[in-house]
């Protein structure tokens, strides 16, 4: 195992040959609980297709040495609180090992320090600040969503290297938006570009007009917004109400973007967004056959999130019965021991956390362009991990676990 590169999206190895578990673990099922927003704003992005990606996962790889795999789901409501409360008790009373999904950055992190503390894993699949790795990195925390350096660095390199060399920031102002202006500033800065304005509004607003008018008055080449989900879409219909790129002289750009958002927005008003994605699910053969199954229950085509979730249950799993099920420390060692194949494209679990892969930049086709439905970007680009990702901050993380 430690030397052949394992599949994610293809086709799913089992544990027949597996060391089974020792001790009183013997027999007893192997819990995961997922997360996330349920019901709310993050829901399509993650929500219960992301429960779903973790049964598709837990479905492939089929019980270990005798236990079963079970997952389990609930629901933040998006309040820290709430999330830290179900964690430990799914610790203290539910026998969960391991939690994924974990959308919005205080949630994540107010997780991440629960399991720290209980000695179990976490694999954050939503949250995409890159804090979560540089700053509050933990021997049994792993991170494997798309993170805001990532983000920043993929769009900003793809459309300052085409002559856009002023730009507008569209700032929600919570965690993730702050890491975003912070990673892009200074991958602008690096690049000769500049910041001429910038906005930030608070989460779940109705009305962008004030913002995309200031935005538009800027001159900026780039209008970029660090909104996600609904804020994301009601700023994009905005935008193009406000005819703001019919001059072609702006650009909109966007940070965090799922194919449901583009999806709901539709590609006449989304057309020329720029955006880069370390998944898209008409990436690869691998990634296809795995869209195919989620449509087959969701009726709609995964998200980064959903794949990330499905590779971060399946790694978890794989890992698990190489080691000891309920040695999180010793799981989290073997799931950074082996690179594995990310839907088409090599990855690695870095020492600190970080999942590391490259990314590809996106732009959003014209309705002309789309070949057949979810048929959404198209590639115009490629970021290396080692450019997209931060190093390992070593006086933090350097030797974790």
């Amino acid at each position: 195992m430690a030397t052949r590169r394992r599949v994610i999206g293809g086709m799913a190895a089992t544990a027949a040959a597996l060391p089974a578990w020792r001790g009183s673990a013997q027999g007893r099922p192997v819990r995961i609980g997922v997360l996330g927003d349920l019901s709310g704003p993050y829901a399509d992005s993650g929500g219960p297709g992301s429960v779903t990606a973790a049964r598709l996962a837990a479905q492939d790889f089929g019980p270990l040495a005798g236990r079963t795999v079970e997952i389990v789901a609930g629901d933040t409501q998006n309040k820290p609180d709430i999330a830290a409360n179900i964690a430990r008790g799914w610790f203290d009373s539910d026998g969960v090992g391991a939690i994924t999904d974990l959308p919005v950055t205080p949630i994540a992190l107010a997780v991440q320090e629960v399991a720290r503390q209980k000695n179990r894993s976490v694999m954050i699949t939503g949250a995409a600040a890159s804090d979560i790795t540089n700053r509050t990195c933990n021997p049994v925390s792993t991170h494997w969503a798309d993170d805001s350096h990532a983000l920043a660095v993929g769009t900003v390199d793809a459309l300052v290297r085409g002559g856009a060399d002023t730009w507008f920031f569209l700032i929600p102002d919570y965690g993730f938006g702050q890491a975003v202006l912070r990673d892009a500033s200074q991958a602008l800065a690096a690049r000769g570009a500049k910041v001429v304005g910038m906005v930030k509004h608070p989460l779940g607003i109705s009305d962008y007009s004030s913002a995309l008018l200031q935005a538009q008055l800027s001159g900026a080449k780039v209008v970029a917004t660090a909104a996600a989900s609904g804020d994301l879409v009601n700023t994009i219909k905005q935008a193009s109400e406000f005819h703001l790129t019919a001059a072609g002289t702006q650009t909109l750009a966007g940070f965090l973007v799922y194919t449901s958002d583009v999806n709901a927005i539709g590609l006449e008003t989304a057309q020329g967004l720029t955006i880069s994605l370390g998944f898209y699910w008409d990436q690869s053969e691998a990634s296809r056959g795995f869209a195919k199954r989620f449509f087959a229950e969701r009726k709609a085509m995964p998200t980064q999130d959903h794949a990330a979730v499905y590779a971060a249950v399946t790694e978890y799993l794989r890992a698990a019965a190489a080691t000891d099920a309920d040695d999180a420390v010793a799981i989290n060692r073997a799931m950074r021991a082996t690179p594995f194949d990310y839907f088409g494209h090599p990855a690695r679990v870095r020492e600190d956390g970080r999942l590391m892969y490259d990314l590809t930049v996106y732009r959003v086709k014209a309705p002309g362009e789309s070949r057949y439905a979810w048929d959404l970007f198209q590639p115009v680009g490629k970021v290396d991990a080692d450019v997209a990702f931060l190093p390992v901050n070593q006086a933090v993380c350097g030797s974790k676990p």
